[in-house]
């Protein structure tokens, strides 16, 4: 999980007192806080990162019936048990703002959520990107029952709501169909909901204009929820899809986070930074605004939705399909497969990351799966197109941008990854190391932002993004 150059200990070190500081904060009063306690556990001796940006310092946690119930220099008093940090790094669990277990936190085999518990994250946010369960209080049902490995919090995912209630047409809704997508969001919200996620290059999300997403947002509003955007364009229309996200937040008035902020493809670097101004100004007008980042250059999404056009993919793969066989549509679509190809430097930028049928493809690159076959990239995107798709790995970010949007500090880390098992897949590092990487690569080795500020990044910020008051 960290850069090479890092010995095993170092890692060990810093993992260990990542796991530490795992609970609420609930302060004992003065006068029980003199007295000594029979604590369920202290920590003793470690430095301190809190959370809120602050430099850290040394002290002692004790922990009783699963709360932090002090902080202190040197606490007296007797505990089950006791672990010295001398030497180690304390912190606050991690909350990670943009996680896609949906499913997997409700599966038997991955609800333990280990991947994300071995970084440090005892929270995770699901419903991301419009997609995950329409449910809410059904959802949180499922998780109860059986338990998981980390705190959930849900989001209302706007493109499953809208597939829920019209199916993934592109057609804007009937008065009646807006109706029901509102009634089941304020049910949602009233189930628990923190908020409403959209994935604006996904079918159907994209399908929705911005005044619908609007009046969504503001059953959201009412209950004091945040409004989460994977935006309409990261490439070359980045500074428009923020403009809409700000315009959907000013309108429904509530608070807006860009999730996974970036600006992707050569000809688009640097837009991240212009993107970060118009937030700045927001910002200074009053508007609640905030980002999240993980700290790679690639991004990774499914191959439909790298490299076809939305319109192309309504209506599922069958219907993408039979555009694709249709003398007047599949031209136009192979046409745009095509100049898709070329922006991601002739398919080299794109690694497969899972895909059944070829599992010898997983973890090559387009450009050598179609010298290996004998055939052009365009053929090999045609053919796993028609085999239902494949996840794949973009690298399509700037080191630079990354470097300069992490050190802004309403910019949170998110690992935009699920829960997995290891197997045969190539996923993205991120569902295993974008926590450490933000700590033990980019703040303490390459020292592009202070720990505390990382810290702060993966803990308070993410808690008070989302109005968290008793952890972060």
């Amino acid at each position: 999980m960290f850069t090479k150059g890092f010995n095993r200990m170092r890692q060990l070190r810093l993992m260990i007192c990542l796991c530490l500081f795992l609970l609420s904060f609930r302060p004992l009063d003065s006068a029980s806080a003199q007295k000594p306690e029979p604590f369920d556990l202290i920590l003793k001796g470690g430095t301190i990162i809190d959370g809120t940006g602050q430099p850290g310092f040394t002290g002692d946690i004790a922990i009783k019936n699963d709360r932090i119930v002090q902080i202190s220099p040197e606490i007296k008093g007797t505990a089950d048990q006791t672990i010295q940090c001398s030497g180690l790094m304390i912190t606050p669990g991690f909350i990670d703002l943009h996680n896609h277990s949906d499913r997997q936190i409700v599966s038997p085999l991955t609800r333990a959520n280990m991947n994300f518990i071995t970084q440090g994250c005892t929270t995770i946010v699901t419903g991301n990107c419009g997609s995950g369960p329409v449910d809410t209080g059904e959802y949180y049902r499922q998780i109860d029952v059986s338990g998981s490995g980390t705190n959930v919090m849900h989001l209302i995912p706007q493109g499953s709501l809208r597939d829920h209630v019209m199916g993934s047409g592109q057609r804007k809704p009937t008065p009646e169909e807006l109706n029901k997508m509102k009634q089941l969001a304020e049910k949602a919200m009233q189930d628990g909901a923190w908020g409403m996620s959209t994935g604006l290059i996904y079918v159907p999300s994209s399908y929705a204009e911005t005044d619908e997403l609007i009046e969504l947002a503001r059953v959201v509003s009412r209950h004091q929820g945040i409004y989460a955007s994977h935006i309409r364009n990261e490439s070359t229309e980045l500074l428009a899809a923020v403009n809409e996200a700000l315009k959907i937040g000013q309108e429904a008035k509530l608070p807006v986070h860009i999730s996974h902020f970036k600006s992707t493809g050569q000809d688009a670097w640097g837009l991240v930074i212009r993107a970060a101004r118009m937030i700045d100004e927001a910002r200074k007008q009053g508007q609640i605004v905030t980002a999240d980042q993980y700290p790679y250059i690639a991004s990774s999404t499914s191959l439909g939705a790298t490299l076809i056009p939305a319109w192309a993919r309504a209506g599922g793969d069958k219907e993408l399909i039979q555009r694709l066989d249709a003398p007047e549509t599949s031209q136009k679509i192979i046409s745009y497969i095509k100049n898709s190809i070329e922006k991601r430097n002739g398919g080299k930028a794109i690694r497969i990351a899972r895909y059944a049928p070829r599992p010898d493809w997983v973890g090559k690159n387009l450009q050598q799966i179609a010298d290996a076959e004998q055939k052009s990239v365009l053929d090999i995107v045609l053919e796993i197109t028609r085999q239902e798709g494949a996840s794949v790995v973009n690298f399509g970010m700037n080191e630079d941008d990354v470097r300069q949007i992490m050190q802004i500090d309403w910019v949170a880390t998110a690992s935009d990854g699920r829960a997995y098992l290891p197997g045969s897949d190539r996923p993205h590092p991120r569902n295993y190391g974008t926590f450490p990487r933000k700590l033990g690569y980019y703040a303490i080795q390459e020292k592009v932002i202070p720990l505390e500020h990382a810290v702060r990044s993966a803990s308070g910020l993410p808690a008070d993004i989302l109005g968290l008051t008793d952890r972060g």
